[in-house]
């Protein structure tokens, strides 16, 4: 993602959008978790799962514990 994230006052005006109105004394706070978030998520998007199967295949019951304690 290249954009620099939300201003403070872009993530109050996003955030009463959706229905939670914020105190002004949480905006910087806010906008700095949206922007990490962001950042996390555009990092996601790059990695490439290839051959992955999709996690619906896996069966917890079926593993086989080979640990030694």
């Amino acid at each position: 993602m290249s954009s620099p994230g939300l201003t403070p006052w872009e993530t109050a005006r996003w955030a009463a959008r959706a229905g939670v109105p914020l105190p002004p004394g949480r905006h910087d706070a806010v906008a700095a978790v949206v922007l990490h978030i962001h950042r996390v998520v555009a990092i996601l998007r790059e990695l490439d799962f290839g051959d992955t199967p999709p996690a619906s295949v896996y069966h917890a019951e079926e593993e086989t514990h080979r640990a030694a304690v």
